[in-house]
């Protein structure tokens, strides 16, 4: 089971859990789409300098 820290109290909870449960800390929620979309854009960008030349 794998472990993460809360960055409010220090207190080792579970990987999965959302909320720490001694200090109530909210972890932010992550969004798996920005990066995927900053890959995009990168590409994006090369491609075009590349074959404007």
């Amino acid at each position: 089971m794998s472990k993460k820290e809360c960055p409010s109290c220090a207190m080792e909870i579970d990987e999965k859990e959302k909320e720490c449960p001694i200090c109530q800390y909210e972890f932010p929620k992550t969004n798996k789409i920005n990066p995927i979309v900053a890959l995009i854009i990168v590409i994006a960008i090369l491609f075009m300098l590349v074959y404007s030349i």
